[in-house]
């Protein structure tokens, strides 16, 4: 599609996607409004125009990053024939998104980490709620048909599940190398299903075993 022809709607996404893609090779506290139009090969002037503020491009950022994260995560438990093996499909998918964009955690992370509250940081802690819901969700499931373990802490284990993931999206970024994180995605999230008395063992390729693990009671 010619860019010059783009409606608003049209105009507001690319801009959004070039956030993303910018913050990928920097500080996203350092994209100015400046380097989003010479990037996008227009004038500030016309970048405001489908913007009120700076402030509300991230909030839009933010809102791109929830929308598709938490459908590619949905979507991806929807396919699955057991909440643990719903639990792995959502882990994996999220590993998966971040490797497409890069730039997301670093947006996230710089977000939550500001002091003061803005529309984006409300975007953001809004998702991780979200995110949390959906995995208590399946894990209340997962608890009622006896996959894990009946004493298991729905709550601390859903912190666990998104502070897992953080962990080793970050410990990938530092490496230099995020695609680590997926090939060491699926030993990780072994050992945490493992850990809450999985009833189904997960190998290191990420494929689901059938083979019952007793339960503890």
């Amino acid at each position: 599609m010619n860019e010059k022809y783009l409606s608003a709607e049209e105009r507001r996404r690319l801009t959004v996607e070039t956030v993303v893609s910018l913050a990928a090779a920097q500080n996203p506290s350092e994209i100015t409004t400046a380097a989003i139009a010479a990037r996008m090969h227009v004038t500030q002037g016309a970048l405001f125009r489908h913007f009120p503020s700076k402030d509300a491009i991230w909030q839009a950022v933010m809102e791109w990053v929830t929308d598709r994260l938490l459908d590619g995560i949905d979507r991806a438990a929807a396919g699955e024939a057991s909440p643990v093996e719903a639990l792995r499909a959502m882990f994996m998918r999220h590993v998966e998104f971040v490797i497409a964009h890069p730039g997301v955690p670093r947006i996230l992370f710089g977000e939550l980490q500001r002091a003061e509250a803005t529309p984006a940081k409300t975007v953001a802690r809004s998702l991780l709620q979200q995110y949390a819901r959906r995995i208590s969700g399946k894990l209340e499931q997962a608890k009622a048909a006896r996959e894990v373990g009946s004493d298991t802490d729905i709550e601390a284990a859903a912190i666990l599940f998104i502070g897992t993931i953080q962990g080793l999206v970050m410990q990938s970024m530092l490496s230099g190398d995020l695609q680590a994180a997926s090939s060491n995605a699926p030993r990780v999230l072994g050992i945490y299903l493992r850990g809450l008395g999985a009833g189904r063992a997960i190998r290191i390729d990420g494929a689901i075993s059938r083979r019952k693990r007793p339960v503890r009671s």
